[in-house]
């Protein structure tokens, strides 16, 4: 059986996914950053990026975050986000028209968002 590690993704609100993975792959202060089972144990911020887990059966999940942390120790990474949605319950018209309505109105975070929203969501 291949290394696995236990991945929890979490937000504020709700426990978004959790299971078995090889890797993981997040956006944080520092960059981006995958996580394999062994990797040293991290404590890091998350920005607003993709997530992408790849999970131990061979399936992928791709879920967009903003903001929050990402711990790892002993083959246990818990990602706690401020805001947290899987790529399959993202409403693309819906995000691109906070996009253009970000866009519009000059507002770089929310169209960061908007952007973060559109990438997962084209991942499926």
């Amino acid at each position: 059986m291949a290394a696995e590690l236990h991945v929890e993704l979490v937000a504020a609100d709700r426990q978004v996914w959790s299971g078995e993975a090889t890797l993981v792959v997040a956006r944080t202060t520092s960059g981006d950053i995958g996580v394999m089972p062994g990797h040293q144990p991290l404590l890091g911020v998350l920005v607003s990026g993709p997530v992408t887990i790849r999970k131990s059966d061979g399936g992928t999940v791709v879920a967009a975050v903003h903001g929050g942390f990402i711990s790892f120790a002993d083959d246990k990474l818990s990602l706690l986000a401020e805001i947290a949605e899987l790529s399959d319950e993202i409403d693309v018209q819906r995000a691109e028209r906070a996009l253009e309505r970000a866009k519009s109105e000059a507002d770089a975070s929310a169209e960061r968002r908007a952007d973060v929203r559109l990438r997962a969501a084209a991942a499926r």
